[in-house]
């Protein structure tokens, strides 16, 4: 039996599919890319070199850039001046090139760089990646993209600039809490600080960046439900209460899909520079000429 034109049309379309998510289609069609845009910026040194020609899609790019600066489109004798002022940059940048003053400027150098940089980049974000290479990826790293512990806690400043011997006053304060049960009132108890005596849930990173890190992570150790310390902080000592903990775990795709992609496109992105470079890097031959000074030795290390 063979296949109904449908089913075959849709394995057509699911090869094409994953032809076009092929890395190698990616750098072929920017290297075809690239040569275009030699030849029509640089490789005609004939008589059309001195044409400019402002296309219908310039034109619109241009309204769309003064619509979205000033809220509104322009009118007819705007858009003479824009496409005026288009003319005079083509004709300014065309001289200047004429004259070599693209040569040696490490500015116009670094940007040459930059727009080659990202039309590769743009190339290998082209194609969204898949449901599976979102999965392989976060298995992959999957400690990137653990979710951290949570706690929510309280806590009772004890100021070690207060004299006589912080700990033991702190001994002595968590024997009244432990008294009074994980509801007692905080009031009057403790020493004044700016932070709050009651932190809702939140992840650990959060605890660090008020607490420091060494408090954070002994915090999100501790058992729920009794008072516990004294704790050190970048502040002085603590008793602190745990009222809910959240164990750190893996993350699921979807509660880090964005996360994920991201991180892969961008990596996507620094491994298809790479191979252009090293391709590229194939037409030339490179010389360095090693300073006489033994600083240049070393920079060159």
């Amino acid at each position: 039996m063979t296949d109904s034109p449908p089913a075959k049309d849709r394995q057509r379309a699911s090869h094409f599919r994953g032809w076009l998510r092929e890395p190698l289609l990616h750098f072929l069609l920017l290297g075809v890319l690239l040569f275009v845009l030699f030849e029509w910026l640089g490789g005609d040194t004939g008589p059309m070199s001195n044409r400019i020609t402002v296309s219908q899609a310039q034109v619109r790019q241009l309204a769309t850039a003064f619509t979205k600066t000033w809220q509104r489109p322009p009118t007819e004798a705007e858009i003479k001046g824009l496409v005026d002022d288009y003319v005079r940059e083509e004709i300014a940048y065309r001289e200047a090139v004429a004259m070599g003053l693209d040569r040696d400027d490490t500015i116009i150098r670094r940007r040459m760089r930059q727009k080659i940089e990202f039309l590769v980049e743009d190339a290998a974000s082209a194609t969204p990646p898949t449901e599976a290479e979102l999965q392989a990826y976060l298995e992959a790293h999957a400690q990137t993209f653990r979710l951290e512990p949570q706690v929510a806690f309280r806590q009772v400043y004890i100021d070690p600039s207060r004299g006589g011997d912080p700990a033991a006053r702190a001994l002595a304060l968590l024997s009244q809490l432990r008294k009074a049960g994980p509801e007692a009132s905080l009031d009057d108890l403790g020493d004044s600080i700016m932070l709050e005596p009651e932190v809702p849930l939140v992840r650990e990173d959060e605890v660090a960046r008020s607490f420091g890190s060494e408090f954070a992570a002994q915090v999100v150790q501790l058992p729920p439900g009794s008072w516990q310390g004294p704790i050190q902080s970048g502040y002085g000592l603590h008793l602190v209460l745990v009222r809910e903990s959240v164990p750190g775990r893996a993350a699921t795709l979807d509660e880090v899909r964005r996360d994920v992609e991201r991180e892969l496109l961008s990596e996507r992105r620094r491994d298809q520079l790479a191979a252009m470079y090293e391709e590229l890097l194939g037409k030339y031959s490179v010389t360095v000429e090693v300073p006489p000074s033994q600083a240049g030795k070393e920079v060159l290390r």
